[in-house]
């Protein structure tokens, strides 16, 4: 089994009504366009910096909604037949084994293809009679030429913030989706963001969201990817797990967003001015 082959087997499945539908906070009208998109079976395209909640507001309604959802993590090495399928051999027999689109598109369900521009462009050409009003999936190994039933949603994501030009979506793509902008939550609903995911008490969280937007003005100073919403929960679990808030943030903030010792020890310095 080849590299991509196990990265994609990574995608991951969830029923919508399985589970307790997760925690989301809506920040402007993300879920009526959503809905009003998959009302009239329109893909989606979710644009925003890492860690802004793109991921959560798509188990969000999968589960609101009640549909299977597939995720792919989207990498260089991905192929088509990674998305479509493959034949495999199994006890002397050789079998079609259907990749996480085409089992969403069979099922019903949502196909989200997560950082779509990391995929090289060849692959992603595949998507494109799913994302217009044909709504087909050609599957060309089994001369199969599956339609889409209403219930079917496809939804990419990238963050523009951080992606080169040849890495930007095609025209051609781009074009054949609904987008919804995503950023960082207000203030406010980020502390109570992070409370309801960690458990922390309120005046620590908002201690936490004032560090994060502190951080997220270093630009200037050599951080690339600033914290996202994602790691400062991560640094609220650790604190009420009972680490120290300093240990926290170094080991969930700063040290995974940067290996430039400078720069960590600039990020420490607002570590220690807000704690």
């Amino acid at each position: 089994m080849d590299k991509s082959t196990t990265r994609t087997i990574r995608a991951e499945q969830i029923k919508g009504a399985a589970e307790e539908i997760p925690f989301y906070l809506p920040v402007a009208d993300e879920i009526e366009v959503f809905e009003a998109a998959q009302g009239r079976r329109l893909p989606v395209l979710l644009k925003g910096p890492t860690g802004c909640g793109k991921t959560r507001f798509v188990r969000h309604m999968a589960h609101r909604l009640g549909l299977p959802l597939y995720t792919v993590s989207c990498h260089d090495d991905l192929t088509s037949t990674d998305l479509v399928g493959r034949y495999i051999i199994k006890g002397g027999e050789t079998l079609w084994v259907d990749g996480p689109l085409t089992r969403a598109v069979r099922e019903g369900g949502i196909c989200y293809l997560d950082e779509v521009v990391e995929a090289r462009k060849d692959t992603t050409v595949i998507i494109h009679p799913l994302a217009d009003d044909r709504r087909v999936l050609v599957v060309e190994k089994t001369g199969e030429e599956l339609e889409a039933p209403e219930s079917f949603i496809l939804i990419v994501s990238y963050n523009p913030g951080y992606q080169h030009i040849l890495k930007d979506l095609k025209p051609s793509t781009r074009q054949r989706f609904v987008s919804l902008e995503f950023d960082y939550p207000p203030g406010g609903m980020e502390t109570e963001i992070v409370v309801k995911e960690s458990g922390l008490e309120a005046e620590t969280a908002a201690r936490l969201i004032s560090l994060g937007q502190k951080m997220r003005g270093l630009a200037c100073t050599g951080l690339e990817n600033p914290p996202g919403t994602r790691l400062l929960v991560n640094a609220a679990l650790l604190i009420e797990s009972g680490l120290g808030a300093r240990t926290a943030c170094e080991a969930a903030i700063v040290r995974s967003l940067t290996d430039d010792e400078e720069v960590q020890k600039a990020m420490m310095d607002l570590v220690d001015a807000v704690f």
